[in-house]
């Protein structure tokens, strides 16, 4: 069975009827689910044996999440998260007391706390920006970084792709500009952009990504991938690594006897980051929903979910709500979210709205809508309808308190 844009005949056992919530988790398409289920079985079936075929996968999903984000394919290491591509980079950043970096207050924290972190333990320091002028104005939010870039001392921008709460896409290529022309370094997470935006790391000169799989990929929770871009992974120094980190570091296992050494060095690459044991079972499901979103396109996807936020905006719109989402078409995302009515409890509406079959989110007390490839406009009407009701004068689930 193909997957179809507006059809969710891959998802035969999804239960709820409208699911818009892919910016928190992706549920398991058949391709996916049937993959892992193999893996477990195998595995089960065949222990060890099993494992080492399933190892042997990774250079074409490698391969695969490269071609997605216009990367090499050995500047691709996999990653149980998104955090854990972050604190590479953020533990691996060649810090000196003094050194700064850019976060920005509104991201998610996942691209914040490692940075944090980071700076804390070296005598760092990291200067927070406000998103908010973005959506305002890009080359207001451009100018006031350009203005802590031109005061020196910072080492990295780590700036999300698509903003979790109102889906603004930011100028990623326009940030590495300016960061680069400082010497500083451009960091970031794609988890709300892979998969749904195109992305192209060589023409946004992104130096590194990072991105869980359970989201607008498709795949599982627990395995994703991060980009390590060529010309910066030399300057990298990892903080931490484990037995799998060294080149060679399996041959004592394979060569005979001689081979057991602690000296082999940690590869200067994206894959150091595969330190130990490894999610096995669930590398066939990242191929398979990569394979998905390549047969698809990821253009042709970002225009299939901007049609359905157009259906719904307006509507929304119209009972009271207001929206979040970039006026200008080249910074949106595939994420709808609005500020609901006065007296209206956003977190009562949602839970009512789970009730009625609609997936949605609450990020930071904003109405959150993410559809996907396998959203059809069709479900629009549908989303309203239960709205209306949920809206109607005197309905005590969703109104605030008095």
């Amino acid at each position: 069975m193909q997957a179809r844009l507006g059809d969710r005949s891959l998802f035969p056992t999804l239960g709820t009827a409208v699911y818009a919530n892919f910016a928190g988790m992706s549920p398991l398409s058949l391709p996916v689910a049937t993959a892992i289920r193999g893996a477990i079985d195998a595995i089960a079936a065949q222990g060890g044996a099993a494992g080492w075929e399933l190892l042997g996968l990774r250079e074409t999903v490698r391969a695969s999440a490269a071609r997605l984000v216009g990367a090499e394919a050995h500047e691709v290491g996999f990653v149980p998260n998104t955090t854990a591509g972050v604190r590479a980079a953020a533990f691996g950043l060649p810090w000196s007391a003094g050194d700064r970096v850019v976060c920005f207050a509104g991201e998610f924290p996942a691209n914040v706390t490692p940075w944090q972190r980071a700076a804390a333990l070296t005598g760092g320091e990291v200067v927070m920006l406000s998103v908010d002028a973005y959506a305002e104005d890009p080359e207001l939010g451009l100018a006031a970084l350009e203005r802590v870039l031109a005061d020196g001392r910072v080492r990295a921008v780590a700036v999300s792709a698509v903003q979790f709460q109102t889906g603004q896409r930011m100028p990623l290529a326009a940030m590495a500009e300016r960061a680069h022309a400082h010497g500083a370094w451009l960091c970031v997470d794609a988890i709300q952009a892979c998969g749904v935006v195109p992305i192209d790391v060589v023409a946004e000169g992104i130096d590194i990504l990072a991105c869980g799989g359970h989201k607008w990929l498709g795949g599982s929770m627990g395995l994703g991938f991060w980009v390590l871009r060529e010309h910066v992974a030399a300057a990298l120094r990892p903080a931490v690594a484990g037995w799998t980190s060294h080149v060679d570091a399996a041959s004592f296992l394979l060569e005979g006897p001689g081979h057991l050494r602690y000296d082999r060095p940690v590869r200067p690459r994206a894959d150091f980051v595969e330190d130990g044991g490894f999610a096995l079972a669930l590398l066939p499901g990242l191929a398979a929903a990569l394979d998905i979103l390549h047969g698809l396109g990821v253009e042709e996807i970002f225009d299939h979910v901007q049609r359905w936020n157009d259906a719904l905006e307006p509507g929304l719109v119209a009972r009271g709500f207001t929206s979040r989402r970039a006026r200008d078409p080249n910074a949106r995302s595939g994420i709808l979210s609005l500020e609901p009515p006065s007296g209206v409890d956003v977190i009562a509406l949602h839970h009512a709205l789970e009730r009625r079959g609609i997936g949605c989110a609450t990020p930071d007390g904003l109405l959150r809508f993410a559809p996907h490839w396998s959203n059809d406009v069709h479900e629009v009407p549908r989303l309203l309808a239960a709205l209306d009701e949920l809206l109607t004068e005197g309905t005590a689930a969703v109104a605030t308190a008095p």
